[in-house]
């Protein structure tokens, strides 16, 4: 009996082999018929964007939708402007760029790897920022806060001198703050050294060696005495409940810059309570929570946040002034 048993499992993995083969066969041959029949960018384009909807992938790192993924990728691969696609639509592509693009578009369907993982880029704007899986993807509400100079809340943006990054990342936040508040010196802080590398090569790419200075610090730990005008935090604040059920392609990202603890709100509470040592008289404190409103309000509930909408009418983002504050 255990002969046969045996027999019988050994068949089964030559069987399972067989199919294997077959498997590879076949995604060998589809893969080569694509290549053979997608000739065009058009064709390409069209390709991609059936592909992410059949395979239900999810969007949320930097476009919403299949075509406005498909075209990014496509247009990325093959070295083309971002913002320019009818002149193209119609080019035959090179066999060799074909298979490039096939190969994105495969691993972006089938692995899930966020679009920014798989070009190494991601843009807040027009502000490009160098990316890898050392960080999360860049999707910060706060950007557009910031173009408008946080007004009116902020009535002179050259009045801001110190500004203060809290778990900086790749360092867009910081980096976009030097813009926008040109004179202004930058701290940027994070826990994890592996960002603080990424954030260094997007700061050393805009030039900004001397504004936006990075320091590795478990939130104001090391901090000292330092004080801000302006303090901005896009902190972890995914709840332990919501961080089993994230869409695959965030898997992709750190866990430390995304889990919140059991209401999200652990390094918020450390924020909250530790923020108004670090401002100045009228400063102001910027904190995004994403769609925990409820459950900082819950937490918080003698704190009179102000609840900042952008062009999306999301109220994800909240601020307190200096006086505000828990002593």
């Amino acid at each position: 009996m255990a002969n046969q048993a045996m027999n019988h499992i050994e068949h089964d993995h030559e069987h399972d082999h067989e199919h294997e083969h077959d498997d590879d066969e076949h995604d060998h041959a589809h893969a080569h018929s694509a290549l053979d029949e997608l000739v065009t960018v058009r064709d390409l384009i069209r390709y991609a964007t059936s592909q992410f909807n059949r395979n239900g992938l999810f969007f949320g790192h930097g476009t919403d939708n299949a075509f406005d993924e498909a075209v990014y990728l496509v247009l990325h691969t093959l070295h083309l402007p971002l913002d320019t696609l009818e002149p193209f639509m119609d080019a035959c592509i090179p066999y060799e760029e074909r298979a490039e693009v096939l190969e994105i578009i495969e691993r972006r369907a089938n692995d899930r790897i966020p679009s920014a993982y798989l070009t190494g880029e991601a843009w807040l704007g027009d502000f490009r920022f160098h990316v890898d899986e050392r960080v999360i993807v860049p999707r910060s509400f706060c950007f557009e806060l910031l173009r408008d100079g946080l007004s009116p809340w902020i009535q002179e943006p050259a009045t801001v001198t110190r500004a203060l990054d809290l778990c900086t990342g790749s360092g867009c936040l910081a980096i976009l703050l030097a813009h926008y508040f040109p004179n202004a010196e930058v701290d940027a802080i994070d826990l994890s050294e592996d960002a603080l590398a990424v954030a260094q090569q997007n700061v050393a790419e805009y030039g900004l060696e001397d504004i936006v200075r990075l320091i590795r610090s478990d939130v104001f730990d090391t901090l000292k005495d330092e004080k801000y005008d302006l303090i901005l935090s896009n902190p972890p604040y995914v709840t332990e409940e919501s961080m089993h059920e994230l869409p695959e392609e965030y898997l992709h990202e750190p866990a430390m810059a995304l889990a919140g603890g059991a209401d999200g709100m652990d390094i918020v509470r450390r924020i909250l309570s530790g923020a108004r040592r670090h401002l100045n008289p009228g400063g102001v404190l910027i904190v995004e929570v994403g769609h925990n409103r409820e459950l900082v309000e819950a937490a918080f509930p003698n704190l009179e946040f102000v609840w900042l909408t952008n062009a999306s009418e999301e109220e994800k983002v909240f601020l307190l002034r200096e006086d505000q504050l828990p002593q």
